[in-house]
């Protein structure tokens, strides 16, 4: 019996990724059209009425904007804390009172076998987190969408036997890239966007623990390539003595299409 895991989209176009076990099926957020989620369930036999909830971060389109039609066509609940119902509720259309689900941060939850941790993380939105789910002995956490790391993050994660990780842009990239100033502040703020660089220090502290497989996640378009995110963690690992694909397994996330396939167990 495994704890499975798969990133169907990642990026600031769009997020959704699927968790679960044999007999429980759940996604992180649903930030592109209903079709294409339920598409990418289909690769491994899911369908939307087989969803038991639908676990939202925090309310930036890229990660609701499918969130409520998914929920009316196969009856799925929402869970989300209530500063994200608040900010997000009248963009979901009409949500069956039933399927309106409120967690409290830092307080565990069960949907079904998957105990679900839900943490509060630094980015500019009502009141955000990022989720460890529990299965058996497995660990899977998925941070993404934080402007820096804290101790309490590092701690809820270091323990994990999956992380997916963001690493949104190259900071050179950005800086010298077409966003205008105000949204390059916004990304590079305390509240915005992890950049490789400091995806790699994060790592460092994570790997204290027994994390050993790592998914690089929420790519920036426009301020990052896939392989520029790649080798720069692998470099500050390696200049730290800590070597890719045998001390840790390092994976990407992709905007448009479905990460690998973990099995976890």
């Amino acid at each position: 019996m495994n704890l499975k895991v798969c990133s169907l989209f990642s990026g600031s176009s769009g997020n959704s990724t699927y968790i679960g076990t044999e007999k429980t099926h759940i996604l992180v957020d649903a930030g592109v059209s209903m079709k294409s989620i339920v598409t990418g369930l289909k690769q491994f036999d899911v369908d939307g009425r087989d969803l038991k909830g639908i676990l939202v971060t925090h309310e930036h389109s890229d990660h609701i904007s499918s969130v409520g039609a998914i929920s009316r066509k196969f009856n799925v609940p929402i869970y989300a804390n209530e500063q994200t119902w608040q900010a997000m509720e009248s963009r979901l259309g009409r949500i069956d009172a039933g399927n309106r689900r409120v967690f409290y941060n830092d307080m565990d939850f069960y949907i079904q076998d998957i105990n679900v941790q839900p943490y509060q993380i630094p980015h500019d939105a009502a009141d955000p987190v990022c989720f460890s789910f529990y299965y058996k002995n497995k660990k899977i956490s998925i941070t993404t969408d934080l402007g820096h790391t804290n101790n309490k993050i590092i701690k809820n994660v270091m323990d994990s036997d999956l992380v997916i990780l963001e690493a949104n842009h190259d900071e050179e990239m950005l800086k010298a890239g077409p966003y205008p100033s105000y949204l390059k502040k916004r990304i590079l703020g305390r509240k915005g966007h992890l950049s490789n660089e400091d995806t790699g220090r994060a790592l460092l502290e994570m790997i204290k623990g027994k994390v050993t497989h790592v998914l690089l996640a929420h790519l920036s378009k426009e301020n990052n390539y896939p392989q520029l995110a790649y080798q720069t963690v692998v470099d500050i690992l390696k200049s730290n003595g800590v070597r890719a694909g045998k001390d840790i397994q390092i994976d990407l996330t992709y905007r448009d299409r479905a990460s690998n396939f973990y099995h976890i167990g």
